[in-house]
């Protein structure tokens, strides 16, 4: 199981994530929402496209921006459409089995 972790909470588990520029990308379905609030905030990548983020909200402390989507990738990134990457203190860990899968 890949998970993604901050605060000391499981924010995402799923058992396989979709692995891009060394990030685990997890299935939308697999995210925690009670601790996502969309964020005007966006970024550009010249081969993914428009990226989107979240702010997360943990036992009232908050990670500003510290998870981003792709709502409407190009065609190149077409495989993790909506699919959620994090940063800035979140830990994503799972085992070696489920990293593995990760990388194909």
């Amino acid at each position: 199981m890949m998970r993604a972790i901050w605060n000391g909470t499981v924010i995402a588990e799923t058992p396989r994530t979709k692995r891009v520029e060394g990030n685990h990308y997890f299935p939308p379905e697999s995210l925690k929402r009670e601790y996502f609030t969309e964020s005007p905030t966006k970024s550009l990548c010249f081969w993914k496209g428009v990226g989107r983020y979240y702010t997360l909200t943990v036992n009232g402390d908050v990670n500003p921006d510290a998870a981003w989507y792709y709502p409407h990738p190009s065609p190149l990134a077409r495989r993790i459409k909506n699919h959620v990457a994090f940063w800035n203190g979140v830990t994503v860990e799972g085992t070696r089995e489920a990293a593995s899968r990760a990388r194909r």
